[in-house]
């Protein structure tokens, strides 16, 4: 896992939120980086390489949402620098879904 992966893993796994996260959870032919399958909710972190794959990063997504999950999709740099705020978005969706 990378450092930002890591970080948001130790505020999701364990059932901090309420709900259970998987980790690396296959949807078809992709894997999302973090999935609660009960509420149909995925959450994408996307590193400086995501930049030149947006493209693809759509369809993936598309995908994803097909399958019923929402996909939520967070930059590296702001798990780094607003990780309760993150996990703030991320506890309201879920209260949504």
């Amino acid at each position: 896992m990378t450092p930002a992966e890591n970080a948001l893993w130790q505020r999701l796994r364990d059932r901090q939120l309420g709900v259970k996260f998987r980790r690396q959870h296959v949807i078809g032919p992709f894997v999302a980086d973090f999935a609660c399958v009960s509420h149909g909710l995925v959450i994408e972190l996307d590193g400086s390489v995501h930049n030149e794959s947006w493209n693809y990063d759509a369809r993936r997504s598309e995908f994803i949402r097909e399958r019923g999950f929402e996909v939520l999709r967070f930059e590296n740099d702001a798990i780094a620098d607003h990780l309760d705020l993150i996990v703030d978005v991320i506890r309201r969706r879920l209260a949504n879904r």
